[in-house]
């Protein structure tokens, strides 16, 4: 039980009393990891903080929960029950073109929602939450538990690739993207589970305005916004804001290099601007042999090798101090939910250049990046340009979002969505009552 009292806008929470009691549905969840296991872990640690919680998940990372739970203040609140699944369906989970994991991740949910029954029977629960994962096309069975309030979120996935920037994609991309777009509209308006869930549910938090507009507009239901990723405070990562009186523009873009990412708009935006001989662009990242020397013979066929750096796969900490030495932090991707990379950007206090779009275009505000709209391929890279170019001239423009990135990350950090569900939590148990 904590002593302190934890102020979140102008909701007080006296934490001396009887911590709220959480139970989390939450298949993949493991410390120092990306992706959905780190995603979902993050937000138990940190909740963790506020609440007692009762969590599910599988079984794959449970050496490594274990291992970090006694060190944590915190652990003390965080009970783990497993669900674990084979090798074989775990090699499915990874692979996410295996459709017949969903098949497998369908008969594990309805487990959990059966071991769920168990816990609320022997322990004392207030609310139930399915948290990850596979966004909005698995709502998994807790919201069958009808004694007790049922939360759903983030919910991720309904989002609908632009198809305008799908020109250049071959047929299977193009195919698969427009298919995915339709099933996306089709599940949200026709599948009866994830209808129910919907319905059932006291609160439902969307990732991104996508999912929140997807089920206001086709279920007539709000929701609340929460990105499903968050900030870490630390203090160590400081950018030398003494860069930004330095010549040139030293530009960073970090990712795979799949189409969903677009680095050709990004090797293009450069070589508008390859008049200017000391704007650089390092790219971080790679993929596989193929898409490796495509991107490498455009960049020789844009007349920009000079002016462009490829410094293929690194390590997290590796790509914090690049980002701590960068002037800009260039986002091209058009279809994601909250990518952590910006994120990271932010906690490095480095500007974005980024789509005003998905996640990322919700997180980035005014005050510590520029966005431009969706558009075509080529009319986005005329805009990407004149705001490098424009930023290029202004470098005084960089220092100030740059300056601004500390409070834009303290509002992300990780504990202040903690604070904010655990309001969101108090809400529904006073409005149950």
């Amino acid at each position: 039980m904590l002593s302190q009292s934890i102020k979140h806008s102008d909701f007080i929470y006296q934490t001396n009393i009887k911590m709220i009691s959480i139970l989390i549905n939450a298949y993949a969840c493991s410390p120092n990891m990306g992706s959905e296991p780190g995603m979902a872990w993050n937000w138990c640690v940190n909740l963790a903080k506020y609440c007692e919680l009762h969590i599910i998940t599988e079984g794959e990372f449970r050496e490594k929960i274990e291992a970090v739970l006694p060190t944590l203040p915190q652990g003390k609140n965080m009970h783990f029950h497993y669900n674990p699944v084979s090798d074989e369906i775990r090699k499915m989970c990874w692979n996410q073109g295996d459709w017949r994991f969903y098949k497998y991740y369908k008969e594990w949910q309805w487990k959990t929602y059966e071991i769920a029954k168990k816990i609320i029977a022997k322990q004392h629960i207030d609310i139930v939450h399915q948290l990850n994962m596979i966004g909005f096309r698995e709502p998994g069975y807790l919201w069958k538990v009808e004694e007790k309030p049922f939360v759903w979120g983030p919910i991720g996935g309904l989002k609908q690739f632009p198809e305008a920037y799908l020109q250049k994609a071959g047929i299977k991309m193009l195919l698969f993207n427009k298919l995915k777009n339709y099933i996306n509209i089709f599940q949200i308006k026709y599948d009866k589970r994830v209808n129910c869930a919907l319905k059932k549910a006291n609160l439902l938090i969307s990732s991104i305005p996508d999912s929140y507009q997807a089920i206001n507009r086709y279920k007539h239901l709000e929701s609340v916004i929460i990105p499903e990723t968050g900030c870490y405070i630390d203090n160590e990562l400081k950018a030398d804001l003494n860069k930004f009186e330095k010549k040139g523009l030293k530009i960073l873009w970090v990712g795979k290099f799949d189409f969903r990412k677009q680095l050709e708009i990004a090797l293009k935006t450069i070589a508008q601007l390859k008049h200017i001989n000391d704007i650089e662009l390092e790219i971080c990242g790679t993929g596989n042999q193929q898409q490796i020397k495509y991107y490498k013979q455009l960049s020789s066929k844009l007349g920009i090798e000079k002016q462009v750096a490829w410094y293929g796969s690194k390590s997290n900490q590796e790509v914090l101090s690049m980002m701590c030495k960068a002037d800009l932090f260039f986002f091209t991707s058009v279809s994601e939910d909250t990518s952590t990379v910006v994120l990271e950007a932010i906690s490095c206090q480095l500007p974005v250049l980024c789509f005003d779009a998905c996640g990322f275009g919700y997180v980035i505000n005014e005050k510590v990046g520029i966005k431009i709209p969706f558009s075509t391929p080529t009319q986005s890279i005329n805009d990407f340009a004149e705001k490098v170019n424009y930023l290029y001239h202004n470098k005084n423009i960089l220092k100030k979002l740059s300056n601004n990135c500390k409070q834009r990350q303290e509002e992300l950090s990780w504990d202040n969505k903690a604070k904010q569900m655990v309001t969101l939590y108090s809400s529904i148990l006073t409005n149950s009552k």
